[in-house]
């Protein structure tokens, strides 16, 4: 009876623009993932850039695409969510396209022009705009679109379908690479995007607001998010978490050009990038049910010391124990190269410390939200991902450079890395000790 009652409140807990927006998000991660997966070999191997100039690079890219949610939450707050989502759904398309055309004869005059770094960083630019609007309006309608009683349910369901679509991006991006040519998977990308812009049109209905009130103005939106700014307590906790994103995204970054330089230049990095993604997708309701009793704030400091242990893996570990085998989708096949087996292990690891604390993060951030301020909010919960995306941009090429070139011992810099998750583990356990932030939901959601 107990099992057959959760069902139904499950039934009747979402609403339909929930699994609508989640639906879309999935297609956007996997487009997104799909990008990052190659952007660090494109940058490197295809363009030339050097290992510091990729690291500055992707940084860019991922500070603006993480920064701006913060301004695009406020606006989506105003404009409504599906003529948001509508919009960044097609300014991804457009993005991903020129991304991919970059070496193309009809940006010649463009690349003659700018010095090549200056080029790429405005292109960049462009498919950094979705990702403000989208991420905001999906992690705003799951709280708008799901009752009290299966919102931490709804929370871990977007999380699940978020890493589906970051598992089957890498996939599609090594196939295309292998098939038509590295440049095609942006292309690749920028369709299934353009895609989400008329699913977004035809399917998408703003989700009830059921006490919420409508944000009165832009400028009243805008003092919402000066307000926030304004919250001291809060955007400390938020600097501290970005910890956790600094040594999260040289999964991204720093692995993938350490790999290739110091292990197996041969290596589809692209591929390793799944492990972390698809063990999300096996065992984060089961994490989620484990740790379901657990404050939220415990969860998310557990959450990052577990994956700051996953990095000493890669400095310890003999990591010339690699996979090679042939990976078949129906009739097509591709030769898989250099995928070393401790990697994959620091992976699942990192997955782990992921799964115990990202959906409670976004449960903690939503419930500190008032009335009419969903969108600000939770564009603020992207704050300390676009600053760890900075600052693992501006370290993750340098450490590889130094530590594999100057010292001659690349396996080092994960203890760097490590430390860096360490060290955000005892600032939160101290911020959660002496400081504690003030908020509308205080009770429930420390």
């Amino acid at each position: 009876m107990v099992f057959v009652r959760r069902v139904q409140e499950i039934r009747q807990g979402f609403q339909r623009t929930f699994w609508v927006a989640n639906v879309t998000e999935l297609f956007e991660r996997l487009s997104y993932y799909g990008v990052n997966a190659v952007l660090a070999i494109y940058l490197h191997e295809t363009l030339k850039f050097s290992p510091q100039q990729t690291g500055e690079l992707i940084g860019f890219f991922g500070g603006v695409v993480w920064f701006l949610p913060i301004i695009g939450g406020t606006l989506a707050d105003r404009l409504g969510f599906r003529r948001s989502l509508a919009g960044a759904y097609l300014v991804l398309s457009l993005g991903y396209f020129l991304l991919g055309s970059l070496s193309s004869a009809w940006m010649a005059p463009l690349r003659n022009a700018l010095p090549l770094a200056v080029v790429v960083q405005l292109i960049l630019c462009v498919p950094a705009l979705g990702p403000a609007i989208v991420k905001p309006c999906v992690v705003g309608t799951t709280a708008r679109a799901s009752s009290e009683n299966v919102r931490s349910l709804g929370y871990s369901i977007y999380y699940t379908l978020v890493n589906i679509g970051g598992t089957l991006g890498p996939i599609v991006a090594f196939a295309v690479r292998r098939t038509i040519g590295i440049e095609n998977v942006f292309r690749v990308s920028a369709v299934s995007v353009f895609l989400m812009f008329f699913c977004t049109l035809f399917f998408y209905r703003e989700p009830d607001q059921l006490l919420e009130k409508q944000v009165a103005s832009f400028a009243q939106a805008f003092r919402n998010m000066f307000v926030v700014l304004g919250n001291l307590r809060f955007m400390v906790f938020l600097l501290i978490f970005s910890g956790f994103w600094v040594m999260f995204w040289q999964e991204f970054i720093a692995l993938p050009l350490f790999i290739r330089g110091y292990v197996n230049p041969n290596a589809d990095v692209d591929l390793l990038t799944t492990v972390d993604p698809l063990a999300v997708i096996l065992f984060q309701i089961l994490v989620s049910y484990l740790t379901r009793k657990a404050r939220p704030f415990g969860a998310m400091t557990a959450g990052i010391l577990i994956t700051s242990l996953s990095w000493l893996i890669l400095a310890v570990c003999d990591l010339s124990w690699q996979v090679h085998t042939t990976l078949r989708i129906g009739s097509w096949s591709a030769p898989v190269q250099g995928l070393p087996v401790y990697a994959a292990i620091a992976l699942i690891v990192l997955a782990i410390g992921e799964m115990v604390q990202s959906p409670r993060y976004y449960e903690y951030v939503s419930r500190l939200a008032p009335p009419g301020q969903q969108g600000t909010f939770m564009g603020f919960a992207f704050l300390p991902i676009a600053i760890g995306f900075v600052i693992a941009g501006q370290t993750g090429g340098r450490l590889v450079n130094y530590f594999g070139e100057v010292l001659h011992r690349p396996h080092q810099l994960w203890f760097v890395v490590a430390g860096i998750g360490v060290l955000t583990t005892v600032l939160m356990w101290i911020y959660d000790k002496v400081v504690k932030p003030v908020q509308g939901g205080e009770n429930s959601a420390t």
